[in-house]
């Protein structure tokens, strides 16, 4: 038992009958429901408050009637099952410390259910760590399309949806009695504090270039990564190839291994261009595709020379193409397929020009 803080700036106070019988309600915790008089009136209200807060929402009830009257501290998941109130009594739902904390709880628990054996989902039931591996990979890039469409809406509903991969791996971990969602946000919080010494130790740092520079040592040290091929192959095991080959291209040569300009890249182009050529003419698919990544990791070289973002210029080249195969489709009169090579590339420049010319109207829209 214990008392109850009544007097609190922003305290919304409602009656039971008030609250069950007027939906344009808003309700704003900190919130406390008057006038609660039966069990019955008690599992409405539970009912009802479930459908606006997470089941682990702390609840105090009130008990005025009581021969001392008393507060107990449930949770509003046990709220619809108490017995033996002295009624009238009071619900009083406190302010938390964060809505984000109950939104994320809440999506935990509709997890927990729809993993639950007794009436969860079938689907959800059947994944393994592993069969949602590409659900993250997808959900990930969906992300970047959001972000980079500008679109806001888009991306908090992105960003909910990789939440969501992040919250049923714990799942089944928590299931298999191998790790929670609690120590995935303690691991990451405690590496945050320990590679930003300079903000929660006494380590000083003035610029990004020395923030970074002491973030790598501190992570070279707790990887062990004494050696740089041993960071290298982290790289090329975990990342995407193009994303990989960035990240080596630019750690290698940080380490030394780089060309003195770019006329010396530029000769390994040409070097690399025509070894592929001549695999080409060979019947040996393993040493052109030998080649071919070689030709692919000079042109990453290239790109990091020039401060290009290959990642980005291929993710372009994909919307372009398709955007321009779209328009040749609204402007065809017959299927794609049944122009000869030489119509398709007369209306191909025709979408491009088109596209070109709307790009150009709508920059000159906002420009004014």
């Amino acid at each position: 038992m214990s008392s109850l803080p009544l007097r609190q700036v922003g305290l919304q106070v409602l009656t039971a009958s008030a609250l069950l019988t007027q939906s344009e309600i808003t309700l704003t915790p900190p919130l406390l429901i008057t006038q609660v008089d039966s069990a019955a009136i008690v599992r409405q209200l539970a009912a009802m408050l479930q459908a606006h807060f997470p089941n682990h929402y702390p609840v105090s009830l009130l008990e005025l009637a009581a021969p001392q009257p008393s507060s107990t501290e449930i949770t509003l998941n046990d709220l619809g099952q108490q017995s033996s109130l002295s009624y009238p009594v009071n619900v009083y739902l406190p302010e938390i410390s964060s809505p984000a904390l109950a939104a994320v709880q809440a999506l935990v628990e509709v997890v927990a259910q729809l993993r639950s054996p007794q009436g969860g989902c079938p689907w959800d039931l059947a994944q393994t760590p592993e069969s949602l591996v590409p659900y993250v990979i997808e959900e990930a890039y969906e992300v970047v399309d959001a972000i980079q469409s500008g679109d806001q809406k888009a991306i908090a509903e992105e960003l909910g949806d990789l939440l969501l991969q992040v919250v049923l791996q714990a799942q089944i971990a928590s299931e298999q009695n191998e790790f929670t969602l609690s120590e995935i946000a303690q691991g990451i919080t405690q590496k945050l504090v320990r590679r930003h010494p300079h903000v929660f130790g006494e380590t000083v740092a003035q610029t990004v270039n020395e923030v970074h520079r002491n973030w790598e040592q501190i992570k070279a040290m707790e990887k062990g990564d004494s050696l740089l091929s041993q960071k290298l192959s982290r790289y090329a095991q975990s990342l995407p190839p193009l994303i990989a080959g960035m990240k080596i291209s630019d750690k290698a040569a940080a380490a030394g291994f780089e060309w003195p300009d770019v006329n010396g890249v530029w000769a390994k182009f040409h070097e690399e261009l025509a070894e592929f050529q001549q695999s080409l003419e060979q019947d040996d698919k393993a040493a052109q595709q030998s080649e071919l990544g070689d030709l692919l990791f000079t042109v990453i070289n290239l790109a990091r020379w020039y401060q290009i973002n290959p990642f980005e210029a291929l993710r372009g080249t994909n919307q372009r193409f398709i955007q321009r195969l779209a328009q040749m489709e609204a402007i065809a009169d017959q299927p794609l397929s049944a122009y000869t090579l030489e119509e398709l590339e007369v209306r191909w420049q025709q979408a491009k020009q088109q596209l070109k010319q709307s790009n150009q109207k709508n920059e000159q829209a906002n420009r004014d």
